[in-house]
């Protein structure tokens, strides 16, 4: 593969004016990055996804600290 690009670029591109292999090269970066932003784009990264596990935890320490809270008030005010 590496000869076949260095072939390319000596035979072809080498022999181009400097303005053409700047858009030539302009034209592979800016496919390249096209290529790269789909791919993060369909990238799910679900690592930072709450199960419904989670969630039961959240639920259920919001649940608890509410009470301890109300109770704190409750002792206060009496």
């Amino acid at each position: 593969m590496a000869n076949k690009v260095e072939n390319i670029y000596t035979d072809i591109i080498s022999s181009l004016p400097p303005t053409e292999r700047l858009q030539l090269a302009t034209l592979i970066l800016n496919g390249l990055a096209k290529q790269q932003m789909s791919r993060e784009i369909n990238f799910v990264d679900d690592s930072d996804v709450w199960t419904r596990e989670d969630e039961d935890d959240l639920a259920l320490f919001a649940f608890q600290q509410g009470v301890t809270d109300l109770s704190q008030e409750e002792d206060e005010t009496e």
